[in-house]
């Protein structure tokens, strides 16, 4: 008899690893790849080149401020004409122009002539820059065109546009507005350029109406648009105390 069989003995062999390495088993995942110690590190020339930025900066900056004070030193404003001034003196319209000392022409502008429009005897103001060295202002100034007695009993000069003038002189001539109420100084004004061609001494007004002392004899109206309408009756009637409504005219005998 035969016996039981006897078993082979088999050479089992470890398996061969991947060609990726034991860190490529699909199982497993993709191992991760070693750091580069170079990575994120920026390019050897760029720490020198961001090192220039600064320095780059510092000499622009240095040159503008070399160039601004140069300019303001080797182009003063060396020459200023004025013209157009009566009230106001030569130097008085320097100093409201800015004018006064020292001053770089190229620097000079509008913003540094505001101060003639602050005065209330300027009207308007040209100014020009004539290089290299020149500025030359041309002003319009107001005029007194009458007296106004404020409430407390001042009187003051008024332009025809309603400004005050201060010390003015020369004004005694002018025609007076004054009153109470309502401010209808305005109106007075207006109205005395409506009878400019008249010789008005004073205009006065109240809630009620205006009347308009001239020459020889007087207007009173409670209306100004009829006063305006029939102010020709003004010439027929010179030396009479005249009333004007709106409906009509009555003159004093």
């Amino acid at each position: 008899m035969s016996g039981p069989p006897r078993p082979r003995n088999r050479r089992l062999d470890p398996p061969a690893p991947a060609r990726g390495g034991p860190g490529d088993d699909p199982a497993l995942g993709a191992a991760p790849d070693t750091p580069d110690p170079t990575a994120g590190l920026p390019d050897a020339a760029a720490p020198r080149r961001r090192s220039r930025r600064p320095l780059w900066a510092a000499l622009a900056a240095a040159l503008v401020v070399a160039a601004g004070v140069g300019a303001w030193f080797a182009l003063p404003v060396n020459t200023v004409t004025v013209s157009g001034n009566a009230r106001l003196s030569e130097a008085r319209v320097r100093a409201l122009a800015g004018l006064e000392g020292h001053f770089g022409w190229l620097y000079y502008g509008g913003w540094r002539a505001r101060g003639l429009l602050e005065s209330p005897w300027v009207q308007s103001a040209v100014v020009t820059r004539t290089f290299p060295d020149r500025v030359s202002i041309a002003v319009t100034e107001r005029t007194p065109r009458a007296r106004w007695q404020r409430r407390s009993g001042e009187v003051v000069a008024l332009a025809a546009d309603g400004t005050v003038l201060p010390a003015a002189t020369g004004t005694a001539q002018l025609p007076l507005i004054r009153g109470w109420g309502p401010d209808r100084v305005p109106e007075a004004l207006h109205l005395l350029d409506t009878l400019a061609r008249y010789t008005v001494q004073s205009v006065t007004y109240t809630p009620s109406g205006v009347s308009v002392k001239l020459k020889t004899g007087s207007v009173w109206s409670g209306d100004l648009r009829a006063l305006v309408k029939y102010a020709g009756s003004i010439s027929m009637y010179p030396d009479r105390d005249i009333f004007i409504y709106p409906w009509g005219v009555s003159v004093q005998e």
